[in-house]
């Protein structure tokens, strides 16, 4: 039976540079994966660009920016291994990348390059990639490991877990993580999809299919919590940065809050445009000022008819209301296949914060989407799995 120091079950973002981290450390490491190239998810991301990082993320912001039954939990690995650290990486790499808006950080060029380099730099640490191999389960042998495969048993001294979440299975996600977790008596939270589009009912379909391919600048609420980004209409519902951030928040049966012209006075411009001369009919007027069908869309929904010069100001102000404060119900998402991260995981109370270490398995150890840490769009996951994995790659 093979015999290593370290296992790491994954060759993601998380696993790959943990991979990398502890073979520098003299370990003998082996990532295993049952995909046949590594890093997919690094690679379809962000457009085939790779949005790896955030540098707005601070150790004050970052509590707000990750979900998590304790948001803090994140913050020692975030603290240890930052946004700068990461981009001082690349910049030794030679790869090339710009900001594009809110400290999102791209590639310049292809999102393989990322790929490359943290298959190159675990090659170079001396530790071992093998792909195709289907993990079957983990078990405990004396104080270490095996890892059962459908090729044959591993043995590991520690295993570190880095399989991801179930978000976009047609590049082999699955919740393998999660059941080695409960294997071992682990607490996993609830999982769903998160950062994904949402979908709406037939009754609702039937009014905005038309608007579908139209995309605004929105302001979303749920709550308390609010995101100003881009909106898209889409043929099952909405999408867009805005929809994808307000998804993690979200829950079946609960109301959204859309503003569909944000940071204007429609209102305002409407009354402005009808002192001018207001024969033109109601919806056309709008339709100067937003997208044609968009205007027809909102008209519809207040019932209000006629010309503009018709509109008195309580008119204007519901046709605004309309369009500032759109509420409605969601039935559900996209479901994982186009989640960008799943929401939940290994319950942080169960790692150590420091190691991620599992508290009652010593040498077991999760880090990644795996744990119950899901951050923003815009780099946040990214960055979490650079830092998770660099603090277990010191201990490991």
């Amino acid at each position: 039976m093979e015999n290593w120091d370290v296992a790491i079950l994954g060759a993601g973002a998380a696993g790959l540079f943990a991979g990398a981290e502890a073979a520098r450390r003299g370990r003998r490491v082996i990532v295993l994966d049952h995909a046949e190239s590594p890093g997919e998810k690094i690679r379809i991301s962000g457009g085939g660009r790779c949005n790896f990082t955030n540098r707005d993320l601070t150790r004050q912001n970052a509590p707000t920016r990750f979900l998590s039954e304790n948001p803090r939990f994140a913050l020692s690995a975030l603290s240890r291994f930052t946004p700068a650290d990461f981009i001082a990486r690349l910049d030794r790499a030679g790869i090339a990348w710009h900001e594009k808006h809110s400290g999102q950080l791209f590639c310049d060029g292809k999102a393989v390059q990322v790929v490359r380099l943290l298959t190159e730099d675990l090659a170079q640490a001396g530790g071992a990639l093998r792909l195709g191999v289907t993990i079957e389960a983990v078990r405990r042998a004396g104080e270490g490991f095996v890892i059962d495969t459908a090729e044959g048993p591993i043995a590991a001294a520690r295993v570190v877990v880095a399989t991801g979440g179930k978000s976009i299975p047609k590049i082999g996600a699955s919740g393998l993580g999660y059941r080695i977790a409960e294997g071992f008596g682990l607490r996993v939270t609830e999982t769903r999809p998160a950062l994904v589009p949402l979908t709406f009912a037939e009754q609702d379909l039937a009014k905005t299919a038309p608007l579908a391919g139209i995309a605004v600048e929105a302001r979303v609420r749920h709550g308390r919590t609010a995101f100003d980004e881009a909106l898209l209409f889409t043929h099952r519902g909405l999408s867009g940065p805005a929809i994808l951030q307000i998804s993690s928040y979200w829950r079946e049966g609960e109301a959204i809050e859309i503003d569909l012209a944000r940071g204007r006075d429609i209102a305002a411009e409407l009354a402005a445009m009808r002192g001018q001369g207001g024969r033109v009919a109601l919806h056309n007027a709008l339709g100067r000022l937003l997208p044609e069908k968009l205007a027809d869309f909102v008209v519809a929904e207040t019932g209000l008819s006629g010309r503009l010069a018709d509109q008195n100001n309580r008119a204007l102000e519901v046709l605004a209301a309309q369009l500032h404060r759109w509420t409605l119900r969601p039935v559900g998402s996209e479901g994982y296949r186009t989640a960008e991260v799943t929401l939940g995981g290994v319950a942080t109370e169960e790692l150590d914060a420091k190691t991620f270490e599992a508290k009652r398995v010593p040498g077991l150890h999760f880090i990644g989407e795996v744990v119950d840490v899901t951050g923003w769009l815009g780099g946040y996951n990214f960055q979490w799995a650079w830092s998770s994995g660099w603090a277990a790659g010191q201990v490991i």
